[in-house]
């Protein structure tokens, strides 16, 4: 019930990663015909890839993950339009991913509007248009936000954008929305697109850059000409391989998975209104594969561990150890009781409706016996806020 953090790699892509490292394993680089047979399996992967999003092949870019496809967009995207502007503007709860580039551009004197939502926890695409002006450089927004499931309003806001400022450069992190939400790249008009191969039931170390042909992006990394030189070292063929394949399923399959969410996230809110001391933090029109819920007077490690010795694994919504409040979290207002005690649910494309029965049924075993627990302890046993 974690898939937001990682999914179990489909049998399709790890048979094409085997197949790739057995038999088709040259260096796509190399002129014979092993690596003709290795480019093959590259070539494939991006024309998925582009079906998925609405591009051309050539547009697509291979890279170690969406924290790189990230890193070389908002970084590679600004450093090639230095002398264009100053300013940046961004969501208030984008993924470290891309608020870790952002914070280091501050750091060298480019001012950062920081968008944040609005009460009650959705963003106003008007606030992002506002925020745009003459000095803007660069507009980053997520697709999907990874933690309460929340739909940027990216399909109001580019557009308008576009129009106002043709040549803006434009940048989505697509890790949480991308096959989850219909897409089409070409049409929204955004210029680079990020994206993750393990979050798609690919193996992790693999993710990919839709860059709109035109744009230019300064490398961040140097070495040799792979990529076009946005992404040097030699390609992960069998990464990439498996890569095309999870995203040929997805492809198949999207609606039909897209319509289990939705089933999934309808019967997991039905099971948590039994249980009147959940609060449900997601929205009603987030992202369905996202839930997220708060069990005030809990802390989420407490109940991340209580659920794991039931064989359920979800993920905390605090952000370490100390009990600190999540960035993200705390942009969208959360009271810092419901925040330190959040719990995020993710599905995946086999989640099925007797797992979320099942954790709804584990949920409610651990706040019995959490409040068992502090009844025991008395007055002494309650101070800081929950156990």
């Amino acid at each position: 019930m974690d898939n937001c953090a990682t999914t179990r790699v489909c049998s399709a892509a790890a048979e094409a990663a085997l197949a790739a490292m057995r038999d088709d394993y040259g260096n796509p680089s190399s002129l014979h015909k092993k690596g003709i047979e290795a480019e093959r399996l590259m070539t494939a992967a991006r024309k998925t890839a582009a079906a998925l999003l609405g591009c051309e092949r050539e547009e697509i870019y291979f890279t170690g993950g969406a924290t790189e496809s990230n890193n070389i967009a908002v970084l590679g995207g600004v450093s090639a339009r230095k002398r264009q502007g100053k300013t940046i503007v961004a969501s208030a709860v984008e993924h470290p991913s891309v608020a870790g580039p952002l914070a280091a551009l501050e750091k060298e004197g480019y001012q950062i509007k920081r968008i944040a939502p609005r009460a009650g926890g959705y963003f106003a695409a008007e606030d992002f248009i506002g925020a745009v002006d003459g000095d803007t450089v660069l507009l980053t927004m997520m697709m999907v936000n990874n933690e309460l499931g929340t739909i940027l309003p990216y399909g109001q806001v580019i557009p308008a954008v576009r129009r106002r400022f043709p040549g803006l450069l434009i940048h989505m992190d697509g890790v949480q929305g991308f096959t989850k939400l219909p897409l089409n790249v070409g049409r929204l008009g955004v210029d680079l697109f990020s994206f993750s191969g393990h979050k798609l039931y690919a193996p992790k170390g693999i993710g990919g850059l839709y860059l709109r042909k035109g744009v230019r992006v300064s490398p961040i990394q140097y070495g040799g000409g792979q990529e076009m030189g946005i992404r040097p070292g030699t390609p992960p063929v069998p990464l990439i391989a498996a890569m095309g394949a999870a995203l040929e399923l997805c492809r198949k399959e999207g609606p039909e998975i897209r319509s289990r969410y939705q089933a999934l996230n309808r019967g997991l809110r039905q099971a948590l209104a039994a249980l009147p001391q959940v609060v449900i933090n997601s929205p009603e029109d987030g992202c369905p594969h996202i839930l997220s819920l708060s069990v005030p007077g809990f802390r989420s490690e407490t109940m991340l561990h209580a659920l794991e010795e039931e064989g359920i694994y979800v993920s905390s919504g605090s952000a370490c150890a100390k009990g600190a409040v999540s960035e993200g979290l705390a942009a969208y207002g959360l009271p810092a009781e419901r925040a330190q005690s959040t719990l995020r649910v993710s599905f995946s494309k086999d989640t099925t409706p007797e797992e979320t029965a099942a954790f709804a049924a584990a949920l409610a075993k651990v706040i019995k016996h959490l409040d068992q627990v502090i009844n025991l302890a008395g007055p002494k046993g309650q101070e800081g806020g929950g156990q």
